[in-house]
Formats: C-alpha cells, structure tokens, sequence
C-alpha cells in the first residue's frame, strides 16, 4: 500500500511541476485577478489531490483540471459580481472611474475579457490564449464543440466590438494576436 501511495504522490508532483504556472495563467485569464491566480490554481490543485485517483484515471487528466480550474473561477467571478452590486447599492453616488485612453493594449484586452461573459471568456481565452484546440476547450469546460465555436466566435466579435470602442477597429486576427500576448510575460501568472 505504501508503494502505491508513493507512486500517486510523485506522479501528482510531477502534474503539479508541469501544469501549476498554466493553470495559474488560465485562473488569471478567466478571472482578471492576478494577484488570486496563483490562489486560484492551488485551490484546484488541492481539490485534484483529493481526487487524485479518479483525475488520473481520466482520458485528458489536463482538461479535468482546466475545468476545475475553470470552475473556480466562476464561482469567484460571480461571487465578486455579488459583492460588486452589493458595493455599488450601498455607495449609488460614487462617480464611476474613467479610463485612461493611453492604457498599454495588452490592459485593454484584459478589461475587455472581464466584460465579456463567463464562457465567453473562457472559450476565447482557451482557445486563442492557450491554443486549444476546439475539443480540447470543449473537455476543459464540460461543452460541446458547437457550443466552444459558437462562443468563441462571438466572444471574438464582442472583443472587437470592445476594442474598437477605445482603439482603431481591430481584425480577429489581431484581436485573437491580442488575446494571446495578455497571457503572456505582461502581467502573467508566476
């Protein structure tokens, strides 16, 4: 029995060492919070551990997490969605802040992915983000394929609607450019 709880544990590290910075980066992604990403992800972690048995059993023990991952967010994101509304009763006068129109590109695609709706978000996050695949995204977040297409491509027109309310009207594939590059060394998860 010892040998194989050894084993678990060091092929749970070895999971751990490979795929904690990208969840991270994905917590951070869906969530607009980075100093909670890393948060975020160990929490997922923590709840693959104690189900280590079943998410190594499973066929993409990678896209199980993603969705745990992906989970959590949502509950965080609609729990601060509740705190936001319950702030902004109490404080109806409070004068919104403005945006800075010189804010760096890589800030505005992040803004604009917090205003996109939850799988929305997800699904153009993973997909131009992380370069999943359509049914690599469709595993991670317990979708059909369709469903991953049909959001992904309207969260790209929203995107582009979005950044096009504060810059030049921008192609998919400069938003999708766009997208891809806020994951990464500006801002990302550790």
């Amino acid at each position: 029995m010892r040998t194989a709880d050894d084993a678990a544990s060091a092929e749970f590290h070895a999971f751990f060492e490979r795929h904690y910075a990208e969840l991270a980066r994905l917590a951070h992604l869906l969530t607009g919070e980075p100093d909670s990403a890393d948060d975020l992800a160990a929490d997922a972690l923590l709840a693959l551990w104690h189900r280590w048995d079943r998410v190594r059993a499973a066929d993409h023990p990678v896209a199980y997490a993603r969705g745990v991952v992906a989970n959590l967010a949502r509950s965080r994101v609609r729990t601060a969605v509740r705190e936001r509304r319950r702030v902004a009763l109490f404080w109806s006068q409070r004068a919104e802040r403005a945006e800075n129109p010189d804010v760096a590109g890589v800030v505005d695609v992040r803004e604009a992915l917090r205003r996109l709706p939850f799988r929305k978000r997800a699904c153009v996050v993973l997909r131009h983000a992380f370069d999943l695949s359509e049914r690599d995204t469709a595993l991670a977040l317990g979708v059909s394929v369709g469903t991953v297409k049909s959001q992904t491509s309207k969260g790209v027109a929203e995107l582009q609607r979005l950044l096009g309310t504060r810059a030049a009207p921008r192609a998919p594939r400069q938003v999708r450019a766009a997208i891809a590059r806020s994951g990464g060394a500006a801002g990302g998860a550790r």
